[in-house]
């Protein structure tokens, strides 16, 4: 699927879904990582050395406000910017009372229109692999960016996960359900659903909300990542590596296993002064 068209399927797609997208992501949205989460902006936050008070943050790809309402809580004022106009609406509902929140519609490819330097934190959680030119995208974060800004990029797949250690693979087996009758239930009564079940026997690495780089030989890549941040003149000042929990885990297992395997990482960058 040709750039532009896979930017307006997954803009479509998110239109769609913004309304219970948090209801489908157990996977974000449960107490364990937004606390980690929550712990991982404020770090990100006091990296920042442009010396704005109160910080202006960017938001990239910021969904129904994960971001968001963390970076709001920290006192920053946040634009939170996404390409489904659904999204955008979401944000402005739950967030314009507050006096530190703003909206900016995007195109998936850049940053046009936002001028050089506009930003003390610039964070995307759980964006990139939906990106055509993820590389030209971090690029763009660099470019508006303040010096002393902090770039944060979390929630995107380790090589580890590809890697499928021994460690890793038990934890799988043990921490999620053998049987899984709600999501199978919930796939039977999807009838919406049965046409991305046949788009996805037709093309193996289909994906319902557009994911791209998600297959072992095309994903994320975590080492041009560091050395496109290094050569815009970035030092990375933080880089965490973490097992991601997910609602249908069992919490004893994760407890388990937490520190023995890891599938997900925070990388955090600082631009030179």
């Amino acid at each position: 699927m040709p750039d532009e068209d896979q930017i307006q399927f997954n803009k479509m797609v998110n239109d769609g879904l913004s309304r219970k997208y948090e209801r489908l992501h157990g996977d974000i949205f449960n107490d364990i990582e937004q606390e980690r989460l929550g712990k991982a902006l404020k770090k990100a936050a006091e990296a920042v050395r442009t010396g704005a008070e109160p910080a202006h943050a960017l938001d990239y790809g910021c969904g129904s406000g994960n971001l968001t309402g963390h970076l709001i809580e920290l006192g920053i004022e946040t634009v939170s910017a996404d390409i489904s106009e659904g999204f955008l609406d979401l944000i402005k509902g739950n967030f314009s009372r507050t006096g530190l929140s703003d909206v900016l519609a995007i195109n998936g490819q850049d940053l046009s229109g936002v001028e050089d330097a506009r930003f003390d934190l610039v964070a995307t959680y759980s964006v990139l692999h939906h990106v055509p030119d993820y590389l030209g995208i971090v690029g763009e974060m660099c470019r508006v960016l303040k010096p002393g800004g902090v770039i944060y990029i979390d929630h995107e797949v380790h090589e580890s996960y590809y890697d499928r250690t021994n460690e890793y693979v038990e934890f799988l087996s043990k921490a999620r359900p053998a049987v899984n009758l709600r999501r199978y239930l919930k796939l039977l009564l999807d009838v919406r659903g049965y046409k991305h079940i046949i788009r996805r026997l037709i093309d193996p690495r289909y994906k319902r909300e557009g994911d791209i780089h998600v297959w072992p030989d095309d994903h994320i890549e975590w080492d041009k990542i560091e050395q496109l941040l290094i050569s815009e003149g970035f030092e990375v000042v933080l880089k965490e590596d973490y097992l991601l929990y997910k609602s249908i885990y069992d919490v004893d297992v994760y407890n388990e296993y937490k520190n023995k395997c890891v599938d997900e990482r925070l990388l955090v960058a600082r631009k030179h002064l």
